[in-house]
Parts: C-alpha cells; sequence; structure tokens
C-alpha cells in the first residue's frame, strides 16, 4: 500500500526502509551508491535476473538482498609487501 507521502516499505538486506513507489531495482542500486551492472538481488526469495533490474518494480513490503560485487587486486594481501619501483 503506498503511503500518502508516495512512499512504500520495503527491506533491503534485512534493513526497513522507505522509497518512493514505483521504483525499479535499478534505481533503488543506484540511490544506495551500487552499480547496477555489479549487483546481484534475490526479490522475495527469488533471484531477479540482472537484465531486469530496470524493468522490475520494487513493490509495497518487498524483502531484497543485494549484493554488490568487488573487484580486487590492486591491494596487497595481509602480509604480504608491496615492492614500489
Amino acid at each position: 500500500m503506498t503511503n500518502p507521502d508516495g512512499t512504500i516499505q520495503i527491506r533491503v538486506n534485512g534493513e526497513h526502509r522507505r522509497i518512493m513507489a514505483g521504483m525499479t531495482i535499478a534505481t533503488l542500486a543506484l540511490e544506495l551508491g551500487l552499480e547496477p551492472t555489479k549487483i546481484a538481488v534475490e526479490r522475495n526469495l527469488e533471484v531477479v535476473p540482472r537484465s531486469t533490474l530496470g524493468q522490475v518494480r520494487v513493490e509495497d513490503g518487498d524483502d531484497l538482498e543485494i549484493v554488490h560485487f568487488v573487484g580486487g587486486g590492486d591491494h596487497p594481501v595481509a602480509g604480504t609487501v608491496e615492492i614500489m619501483q
């Protein structure tokens, strides 16, 4: 149910949030500071294909789990020494 202020209530990674009604998962990701092409989303226990994140609208009461991918390789591993030349 949309609230009088145009928002809906959802959960993202266990945290309750209010967002504007009609928002897509991709738009939500951008508002959270995440790049939609680098996330995996589970909505109400079902995986959402990444190719559809821009079309799937978040609904009131949705429970989303969002995992983002982080690139590596530019940070030294603990216990190693980085040699600068």
